[in-house]
C-alpha cells in the first residue's frame, strides 16, 4: 500500500470510541488527508462503543509505516485489545522513530504505552489511565490538547476541537 504524506493511518476495533474515530477521520478529509482506518480484518463492519458501525479500509498487519504521515489512536475499549497485537506496537514505535505524528485521545494513550514510545513525553489521556501513563515514563498534564514534538494527545470526546487543531498543526509543520 502505497499512500504518501497526504495519509493518515487510524486504528480500529471492536468497541472503539465512536466520536473518537469519526471525528478525525472527516476532519482529516476535509484539510485533504486520504484517511485508512485500519483493523484486524480488511472489509469488515466494526462497532463502536456506542453502536456506530465502520467498515475497516485494510488489515492492521498489511500496513506499513513509510506509507503515512502519521496515526491517529481513538479511545473507547478498543486501545486495550489492540494494544496486545505486536504489529500494532510495531507501528505505532515505527511512528515515532521516524518523527512522525502519533496522535492519541482518551484511552488511545495505552497503545503508546505499550509500545514505549511516552518515556519522558508530555502527554495527557482519560483520567483512567493517568497512573498508567506515569507509570510508562510519560509527563501527565490534564489539558484539553498537549503537544509534545510529534506526539499530540486529548483526554475525551470533548476535547477532539483542540485535538485536531493539535494534529493539523503538527501535520502541517511535518509535511515535506
Amino acid at each position: 500500500m502505497t499512500t504518501g504524506d497526504r495519509a493518515i493511518l487510524i486504528l480500529m476495533e471492536n468497541g472503539f470510541e465512536d466520536m473518537e474515530l469519526m471525528y478525525p477521520l472527516y476532519r482529516l478529509r476535509e484539510a485533504g488527508y486520504r484517511t485508512i482506518a485500519a483493523a484486524p480484518k480488511a472489509g469488515q463492519t466494526y462497532q463502536g462503543k456506542h453502536g456506530y458501525p465502520w467498515v475497516s479500509d485494510a488489515a492492521i498487519d498489511d500496513i506499513e509505516e513509510k506509507d503515512f504521515a502519521g496515526i491517529i489512536l481513538p479511545g473507547g475499549w478498543c486501545p486495550d485489545k489492540l494494544r496486545r497485537a505486536a504489529k500494532v506496537k510495531d507501528l505505532i514505535a515505527a511512528f515515532d522513530r521516524s518523527q512522525k505524528l502519533v496522535a492519541a485521545i482518551c484511552h488511545g494513550g495505552w497503545m503508546a504505552i505499550s509500545a514505549g514510545v511516552y518515556r519522558g513525553v508530555r502527554v495527557t489521556g482519560s483520567l483512567g489511565i493517568k497512573d498508567d501513563l506515569e507509570n510508562a515514563g510519560a509527563i501527565f498534564e490534564s489539558a484539553p490538547v498537549v503537544i509534545d514534538r510529534h506526539f499530540v494527545s486529548s483526554r475525551n470526546p470533548d476535547d477532539l476541537p483542540a485535538f485536531m487543531q493539535g494534529v493539523l498543526g503538527v501535520l502541517s509543520n511535518t509535511r515535506t
